[in-house]
């Protein structure tokens, strides 16, 4: 290879014709799916909110919280001298 040759330039597949073309038939697809099934998500949220109620709290407390955990008494300082 000479010095006056350059390898072929290579492009991102996004940057190709097919490429695009699929970047504009998956944006094309996510909004019809989007607006076809807005009414569905929308009429399931509540459920998926009061799921996510209990969900959060069992998720929670085995952590440690307010809820007598294991960790509870180490974090705090000892106080010296008399105790009633």
């Amino acid at each position: 290879m000479t010095s006056g040759q350059q390898p072929p330039e290579t492009r991102p597949w996004f940057r190709t014709r097919s490429g695009l073309v699929l970047i504009a038939f998956l944006v094309i697809a996510g909004f019809f799916l989007v607006t076809e099934h807005t009414a569905h998500l929308l009429g399931i949220l509540p459920y998926v909110l009061l799921l996510a109620c209990p969900l959060l709290h069992f998720f929670h407390c085995g952590r440690g919280g307010a809820h007598g955990g294991a960790h509870g008494d180490d974090d705090r300082p000892r106080r010296e001298g008399k105790e009633r």
